[in-house]
């Protein structure tokens, strides 16, 4: 049974590594970092540090945090020497398998067999990077998002080989460190990126149709059911839509582009079945009593009403202003 993970190394502590490495030294974990040279990762080390500094001063970490990261965080001069001894390495360098090999490779020749090894990769699958270490039973895909230091969602991918004791582990790290871990499966951009790039390739093929430039195409997103994404994911949106109003719609878009846009499967079995969301008590997150649906609205509007006051609190982004 693998214990309690306490010691941490990251290898990449680039934009993406650093920010995953303050961001666990910041919850209070024992991290290592070290990049592809000691001048790289000496840079990166003051980096975080001042970087940790300006977040807590401008407030957007809590009092202490600085000083927290700059207690766990420490720099190795060498990969090997950041992996040794460690419980948990993740490595988060270019997404290159070729690069991620040379780098398993030695982060296999120095940590302990027992080491749990993670990946940081955003479309590479498990099974296409494990013939690349020694252990597959103790590998994984431990993706987290872009800011690290406050993206709190972690996709979490077990190999063929990885075994129940090592994702429970990760599982409880990701926990203590205030992260929100989902399990998917072992898939090409497994869910994050998956649905990211079809948005973007939607988006892409409606500003070559000339139905809207990219920011007033961007202002329909955020402004409209990207409203929505903070707090609710795209089946319980349906939900709240209704079903059977999506199956309708679906009708016009395949009728418009085809078969790319035809009605999904699970949209229609659902509303073949007679369910057709929170307005009749049955949708994607089963059956919808009176009581449920009373508390589902009174925090969607609650939740709606504070993100629209955050965002006139903060003003205009830099690229509306502009």
């Amino acid at each position: 049974m693998t214990e309690e993970l306490k010691m941490v190394a990251v290898v990449g502590a680039g934009y993406m590594g650093g920010g995953i490495a303050q961001s666990l030294a910041a919850s209070g974990l024992d991290v290592t970092i070290a990049d592809i040279d000691p001048v790289s990762t000496r840079r990166n080390y003051q980096r975080l540090l001042e970087e940790a500094a300006r977040f807590e001063a401008e407030g957007l970490k809590q009092a202490g945090y600085a000083a927290l990261v700059r207690a766990n965080l420490r720099m190795a001069e060498s990969i090997e020497a950041a992996v040794k001894d460690r419980d948990l390495i993740e490595e988060a360098v270019p997404e290159v398998p070729s690069i991620k090999q040379a780098v398993y490779q030695r982060i296999c020749a120095a940590a302990r067999p027992d080491a749990i090894l993670g990946t940081n990769t955003s479309t590479l699958p498990v099974h296409t990077l494990a013939p690349y270490v020694t252990h597959p039973e103790r590998f994984l895909i431990i993706h987290f998002s872009n800011p690290a230091p406050f993206i709190p969602g972690v996709e979490i991918v077990r190999g063929e080989a990885t075994t129940d004791d090592v994702v429970s582990a990760v599982k409880a790290l990701l926990k203590r460190a205030n992260r929100i871990g989902a399990e998917v499966a072992d898939r090409p951009a497994f869910v994050l990126n998956r649905l990211q790039y079809a948005l973007l390739k939607e988006a892409d093929k409606i500003v070559q149709e000339g139905v809207a430039t990219t920011s007033e195409l961007d202002t329909v997103v955020r402004t409209t059911f990207g409203f929505r994404l903070p707090f609710f994911g795209p089946f319980a949106i349906a939900d709240m839509a209704g079903l059977d109003v999506y199956a309708d719609c679906f009708k016009t878009v395949e009728k418009a582009y085809g078969s790319r846009m035809a009605m999904p499967d699970l949209l229609a079995e659902m509303v073949e079945k007679g369910a057709h969301g929170v307005k009749n008590g049955k949708g994607f997150y089963g059956d919808y009593s009176p009581e449920k649906k009373a508390a589902l609205v009174a925090y969607r509007n609650k939740a709606y009403a504070k993100l629209l006051a955050l965002l006139e609190e903060l003003g205009p982004s830099p690229l509306e202003a502009s």
